[in-house]
């Protein structure tokens, strides 16, 4: 809307003789219960014209109709200026703009961006938690990409520590061997079996030495099997082949049911860090910081840093031993992913309870003189709550991501059958429309909301047709392409109509700001820019579909344009739910 800016500040020149800064002209798209597209605020033009918002509204009003021909009208409201667009303006965008191919395709702009998500365990499956981490991060490598940005979707996998150890353990004393070929069990599912299985035990000889007077705090440094998972850690860092070769085996089964996972959440990665490759890097990090002065050592041989002038605490970044703490391996993998690829930007997706460890990284990273510190950025996000009793748990804890997959496929399934949209599909096709509606309802549900926010979700209210949901947003799409398919080709030649109805201009509105929109959400790493849009076009479109008739329209000439309107609403909702990594069926 430059054109309506760039006329503003010649009004304010003409009609009061004064110099307007053009970033001082504020533009909002008007509000629904007035007449117009595009609001100027006036209040801030008036210490111009010396005269009331209402009076200099209607003043700058009459200026700008009688000098753009795209201004069919205007009213003020207080101090609010509301235009309306002529038709013609919105025809003429909707042909030069929206239809054509290349709409809301970005050229490349030159800077490279790093989105590191998902960051498992490889002592457990992936849980509910990781599900909206993988989501989120995948939607905004998507957006980023699509906004012009050079893109790598990295993966750190923590592969080492203690808790790795608890699991190669309680296999080795308790497994007799088996394997996920042996059981037909995912390998992420029985490694996480066995450090469940560990927790048991241990919990077991606490309670029994505590039987034989010991405090509990002694009981848990003395109990036999944190001892010896203690004593496997050592002999992994040490390099014992027996060790690392469990450690290989085991680590090869849960990455192969990782596998499964990712591939039935439908998200990738260009490359792979692993923890057990990155602490050694920064260990020499703390070398150098400590030859810097940045980074002190404390008489039991720890080292630290010591952050309380710029309002956080001093923090360790090596043990005593000479063991890695996360600090540790946190700054070799920052350092090993920019010599990778010397991006401009590097994104962490990781949850809100690390807020503070990403200050520091991040602080002590400027302060070892990395002049890619500053383009480092956490996306923090809120945790995912279920509603009580919602769904089964496999330890009771948490839930797992397979399970949650498969619950909502089975929802979807019930919901589809009951509303009988599965007429004409034959049993392969009904379990792909099911997957893709089930993960749709997944994705849209924990995407629509603001990252930095906590969310409650509900499988079944999830997965409703009429709601502010995935679903409604697929259907609405399949009802566009089965419009589609009763019609003769579409085809992008101006039929030359010269007027519009009011559903038509809404859907062209909307349509408009989609290139605008990608910018704003790539800007702000935020997909639920993008979820709340696509909901409106959905919504603009069936109020469109419903009040006015495209197949049976008055004429020809409309008949086309509507279809041609269609053909864009469909492709926008495509487009925009592939950011968010959702598909859309051609039927329902």
């Amino acid at each position: 809307m430059n054109f309506i800016t760039e006329a503003v500040v010649k009004a304010v020149k003409t009609l009061y003789q004064a110099d307007l800064n053009p970033a001082d002209v504020s533009l909002q798209e008007t509000r629904k219960e007035f007449e117009g597209q595009v609001t100027v605020v006036t209040f801030p033009l008036t210490k111009f014209s010396r005269k009331s918002p209402e009076q200099t509204g209607n003043e700058i009003g009459e200026f700008l109709e009688s000098e753009l021909n795209e201004i069919s009208g205007f009213n003020v409201i207080k101090g609010f200026l509301n235009i309306s667009l002529s038709d013609a303006y919105w025809l003429d965008k909707f042909y030069t703009e929206i239809l054509p191919d290349n709409f809301a395709v970005f050229k490349p702009n030159g800077k490279k961006v790093m989105v590191e998500y998902s960051s498992p365990n490889t002592n457990k499956p992936l849980h509910l938690g990781h599900v909206r981490n993988n989501l989120l991060g995948y939607s905004v490598a998507s957006i980023l990409q699509a906004a012009g940005y050079e893109v790598v979707k990295a993966n750190l996998v923590n592969d080492r520590g203690i808790h790795i150890c608890k699991s190669m353990l309680a296999w080795q004393k308790f497994g007799n061997g088996e394997t996920p070929e042996s059981t037909g069990e995912k390998g992420d599912h029985l490694v996480g079996r066995y450090y469940v299985l560990f927790d048991k035990k241990y919990k077991e000889e606490i309670e029994e030495l505590r039987s034989f007077g010991q405090t509990e705090e002694e009981a848990k440094k003395n109990a036999p099997m944190i001892k010896e998972a203690q004593e496997m850690l050592q002999q992994w860092e040490a390099g014992n082949e027996r060790v690392i070769e469990l450690w290989k085996t085991m680590n090869l089964w849960v990455y192969d049911g990782f596998g499964i996972t990712y591939k039935a959440l439908g998200v990738d990665f260009d490359k792979f860090y692993y923890e057990s490759n990155t602490y050694l890097l920064g260990k020499d990090i703390i070398e150098e910081g400590l030859k810097k002065g940045i980074f002190f050592r404390k008489p039991d041989g720890s080292v630290w840093i010591d952050l309380t002038s710029d309002g956080l605490d001093e923090k360790l970044v090596l043990r005593a031993d000479g063991t890695s703490v996360y600090m540790t391996q946190d700054l070799g993998t920052a350092q090993l992913k920019y010599n990778d690829y010397h991006m401009d930007e590097s994104i962490y997706v990781v949850g809100n309870e690390q807020d503070y460890h990403f200050k520091v990284l991040f602080l002590i990273l400027e302060k070892l003189g990395k002049s890619w510190a500053k383009g480092l950025y956490h996306l923090s996000y809120g945790m995912v709550d279920l509603p009580s009793g919602k769904m089964k748990s496999r330890e009771g804890t948490v839930v797992d991501a397979d399970d949650l997959i498969s619950e909502m496929e089975q929802t979807a399934k019930e919901r589809t059958e009951e509303l009988g949209k599965v007429a004409g599909f034959d049993e392969a096709e009904k379990l792909e429309l099911y997957h893709t509606i089930g993960m749709g309802a997944l994705k849209y549900f924990l995407l629509k909301v603001d990252p930095k926010k906590r969310l409650l979700f509900d499988p079944n209210e999830s997965v409703d047709f009429q709601g502010h949901t995935g679903p409604f947003i697929q259907y609405t799409h399949a009802r566009i392409r089965s419009v589609l398919s009763r019609a003769e080709a579409v085809n992008d030649i101006n039929p030359g109509v010269s007027s519009l109805v009011p559903e038509e201009r809404d859907l062209a509105l909307l349509l408009s700001q989609f290139p605008e929109i990608i910018e704003q959400a790539a800007k702000g790493h935020n997909p639920a820019v993008i979820a709340n849009y696509i909901y409106e076009i959905a919504k603009a479109f069936n109020k469109f579909y419903h009040e006015r008739s495209i197949l049976q329209a008055e004429d020809e000439l409309t008949k086309e344009f509507r279809l041609q309107l269609s053909f864009a609403s469909a492709k926008v909702i495509k487009k925009g739910m592939a950011l968010l990594g959702i598909e859309v069926p051609e039927r329902m």
